[in-house]
């Protein structure tokens, strides 16, 4: 349709344009026609989207950071409850990305994806900011007339609030992989100067939106806890309306980037495995020896995983040659299979990023909180420390060590991304260790002033005894996070960049299931025979100290496991990493 958006597939037409000097191959503009390289994408269109992810990212934290306060708050849900459902609406966000690439990489494209998950947004912010109010005028009303013992909401009340928090979450798991790797798209990663400045271009997003967090972090925290809950998730909605209206305004500067092939990347990859297990024990006198042009990828490890080879033989006597799977097709398939090891050793990094938002938050409220003689720090605001830390040395990061490193290896990102993860790994390990070392030193505290039975008494020891943690776990995330967004990015096959963001996410949703599960387990386990468990409503009676030495233990194995797969893993050769 003339004057819509191009997507990335359906524009054959672009397809047949003769390259030129100026002109990005493969990309389109939203009307369809080539773009020049001059008068498209790059800083111009990233500065829409890395606005847009700014704002989304304010969005999201704003909800999630103070959730458990809003659910032990005024939802009445008691800490465990409150904390199940929070790992368990935290996991599915995180794992919705998938679903979300996977519609965007087979139908409809990064573009409008986006744009129908930010419709679905507002949505469910607008929602969300309805239940609070019901939810407020009905403990109002019961508090006027003082009968305390009927203050709970409503079962509607909750499911309501319940259904809006889950359709946020679905909304986010089409907006957060198509933003990232739309952003991406923007840049030529076969022009060298491009290619740097798409690495910087991650390096900025994630600092941006880290500034972003900051912000919903210390303002709507404050606003939730001080003011008003209706406020504090509405001026969310007003913000996602703003990001909308500001990635409409970038539609004219934007690269869309065109998608040839005549089937789902999902289905091409699926039909690999399923004609190499259907070939299995079969014996073949002939086979494919076509080699595409267009979506091969030429990986030196082509020899690895040689029994998706079987899916390029024709059974004697079968009369599917007209079905057969390409060699491009299988290196894809083996480009999937070459990721597993690597995010499956990243899984316990997952569980480490997901204490920051639950257990260090419940150890600061028990600490020293005040700043002079009136002011409170509240409590969820203390993840800030990871936010400002990442913001500081990313900076640090891009203008300084890069370059560094860059003239001793002679690569564009300075190190491989193999290596930044496996750092960022190595910093997790140093948080958890600096974090068992302060909840011993609190345990200390609470037991020589006798507070061991006073579970909500302030501990006099300063909240700020915690910053080391929040900073190490937060310089960690400028090597793993980012990291592990540009690797996973980079190394899937061109028609699945979408899915490549959502891989990242899936480690963080999944980290956080395994740490429910985790804590789960333990808690039954360290409670028995009488005995507190290591997760004691009473975090003076509690050992959080033993579980971050577990998870440092964790990590240590981890990281090990991590280097041995990355020693081997051989890059796409297009790649510059």
């Amino acid at each position: 349709m003339a004057g819509s958006p191009a997507t990335e597939a359906n524009i054959s037409d672009a397809i047949e344009t003769p390259l030129l000097d100026d002109v990005v191959d493969g990309n389109v503009d939203y009307k369809g026609r080539p773009v020049k390289r001059s008068k498209s994408g790059r800083w111009k269109s990233a500065s829409f989207i890395i606005c847009v992810e700014m704002a989304e990212r304010f969005v999201y934290y704003g909800i999630s950071v103070n959730l458990i306060s809003y659910l032990t708050g005024p939802l009445g849900q008691s800490t465990a409850t409150a904390a199940e459902n929070v790992n368990a609406w935290s996991g599915t966000a995180q794992m919705l990305p998938l679903l979300g690439a996977f519609v965007a990489d087979s139908f409809l494209g990064r573009y409008r994806t986006i744009l129908i998950s930010s419709l679905l947004y507002i949505l469910g912010l607008g929602f969300l900011t309805l239940s609070t109010v019901f939810t407020s005028v009905k403990l109002s009303e019961c508090q006027n007339a003082a009968k305390v013992t009927t203050c709970s909401p409503s079962e509607f009340q909750v499911i309501f609030f319940i259904f809006a928090l889950y359709l946020i979450a679905v909304a986010q798991g089409g907006h957060k992989p198509c933003v990232q790797a739309f952003g991406a798209d923007q840049f030529d990663g076969r022009d060298p100067k491009e290619s740097k400045a798409k690495s910087s271009f991650f390096n900025w997003l994630f600092s941006a939106s880290c500034g972003a967090i900051t912000v919903a972090l210390v303002i709507l925290t404050y606003i939730q806890d001080n003011l008003s809950w209706g406020l504090g998730f509405g001026i969310p909605c007003f913000i996602m309306c703003f990001a909308l209206l500001l990635f409409l305004l970038g539609t004219t500067t934007y690269r869309f980037q065109v998608n040839s092939a005549e089937m789902s990347p999902f289905v091409s990859i699926g039909r690999v495995f399923l004609k190499a297990a259907r070939n299995w024990i079969t014996t073949s006198s002939a086979s494919s020896m076509q080699e595409e042009s267009q979506g091969f990828l030429p990986y030196q490890g082509s020899q690895e995983f040689q029994f998706l080879n079987k899916a390029l033989l024709v059974p004697d006597g079968s009369e599917e040659e007209r079905n057969l799977c390409s060699i491009g097709e299988v290196e894809e398939a083996k480009a999937i299979l070459r990721l597993f090891p690597i995010w499956a050793t990243c899984l316990v990094y997952g569980i480490v990023y997901a204490q920051s938002s639950t257990l260090f938050t419940k150890q600061g409220v028990t600490m020293d909180r005040s700043i002079g003689p009136s002011f409170e720090v509240p409590a969820a605001s203390l993840e800030s420390f990871i936010s400002v830390s990442i913001v500081v040395f990313i900076a640090i990061y891009d203008r300084i060590l890069v370059p560094i490193a860059r003239s001793i290896t002679t690569r564009p990102s300075g190190i491989t991304l193999l290596q930044r993860i496996g750092t960022g790994i190595f910093l997790s390990f140093l948080s958890m260790v600096i974090a068992a070392l302060v909840e011993t030193k609190r345990l200390q505290t609470a037991q020589e002033y006798g507070l061991d039975d006073k579970p909500k008494a302030t501990i006099p020891m300063s909240v700020f005894w915690l910053t080391p943690q929040y900073l190490f776990l937060g310089v960690s995330e400028v090597f793993a996070i980012v990291g592990m967004q540009e690797f996973f990015y980079d190394q899937v096959p061109s028609g699945l960049k979408s899915t490549g963001f959502a891989l990242y996410l899936s480690i963080l949703g999944i980290g956080s299931f395994l740490s429910s599960i985790l804590i789960s387990v333990l808690q039954k386990a360290t409670s028995r025979h009488g005995h507190e468990s290591w997760f004691s409503d009473n975090l003076n009676k509690a050992h959080l100290d033993y579980f971050y030495f577990l998870l440092a233990g964790l990590s240590a194995i981890a990281l090990a496991a991590f280097a041995y797969f990355a020693k081997s893993y051989v890059y796409n050769q297009a790649s510059n990493t």
